[in-house]
């Protein structure tokens, strides 16, 4: 390969000095943050590393690991928020969370029952001090209940093991420009010992304009998000199910944010030009035949 070149896809390459520049305006967009990129050269081929930022983009819940087996006896892995993985919990402590939370609920529901029981059979009962029982809502006095804990809008269940990331929620992986896309998704599912295969996702480049792009196996993501530019309003990294989105090219991305009615007169204007295109397309293969039947009969007869 050029020493002049970089790879960013299967027969893909980009020129180093287009790649350095586009580098330079990246990381003056992010100056003094976390997502800055570093760079080095070894024999002679460029190397970029970092952080990728990745927006979740699935529809359907994605499991995750109860154990993992090489670390039973280790503390679970820590989740991540967007602002440079920074540490938030650990599975053993979430589980702790939903043991006590599902004490405290057993705890109201018991403290519930037994002041409509009292209520019912004693109505103004005299309390411990002298005075009217009085309850401890009407003191004001409320149970705080907990929810399932969140991670940046990633809800887990940690009794089902059920991982429902928020849609347009943002994680990152630290990886390099060597890196594929295959590679890239597997890190990221091996960060939260997601159980899913990585087959079933695919990343995109998804623009504010509806464009949207499906990352080929041997693309690679951090020097394509570099090339695309740093600004996330532009165009973003989702991680989505391969199943569930079509890709979407800029000719149709143009017309998408109409609305409706004039939508409706673009597919009737294209509907039109279709019909036009299939009869000059019949007529063609109709002239064919009537030339080679007509060299058919004639040499027939002589």
């Amino acid at each position: 390969m050029d020493s002049d070149k970089v790879q960013i896809g299967k027969n893909k390459f980009i020129s180093k000095s287009i790649l350095l520049s586009q580098l330079n305006t990246y990381n003056l967009y992010y100056k003094g943050e976390a997502l800055q990129l570093r760079h080095r050269e070894e024999e002679g081929e460029l190397i970029i590393e970092g952080l990728l930022n990745v927006f979740w983009g699935v529809k359907r819940p994605i499991r995750l690991q109860m154990q993992d087996e090489k670390e039973a006896d280790r503390p679970r892995p820590l989740l991540t928020s967007s602002s440079a993985e920074t540490d938030i919990s650990t599975f053993n402590e979430l589980a702790a969370a939903d043991r006590s939370k599902d004490l405290e609920d057993k705890d109201e529901a018991d403290e519930e029952q037994q002041d409509s029981t009292h209520s019912d059979r004693l109505g103004r009962t005299k309390s411990d001090v002298g005075g009217k029982r009085i309850s401890g809502r009407r003191l004001g006095i409320r149970r705080v209940k907990r929810n399932r804990c969140s991670f940046n809008g990633h809800f887990y269940n940690h009794k089902t093991a059920v991982f429902t990331p928020k849609f347009g929620s943002v994680t990152n992986v630290r990886v390099n420009s060597c890196m594929t896309t295959a590679q890239v998704m597997r890190v990221l599912l091996n960060k939260f010992k997601i159980e899913n295969s990585p087959e079933e996702f695919s990343l995109y480049i998804v623009h504010t304009s509806g464009e949207r792009h499906q990352l080929k196996p041997n693309d690679h993501p951090l020097t394509l998000r570099v090339m695309q530019g740093p600004c996330e309003q532009v165009s973003k990294m989702f991680l989505m199910e391969t199943d569930q989105v079509e890709e979407v090219t800029h000719d149709v991305a143009q017309y998408i944010k109409f609305e409706l009615p004039v939508l409706q007169s673009f597919i009737t204007k294209l509907q039109e030009e279709e019909e036009r295109e299939m009869q000059k397309l019949k007529k063609r293969y109709a002239d064919m035949r009537r030339i080679i039947k007509k060299y058919m009969v004639s040499n027939s007869t002589t």
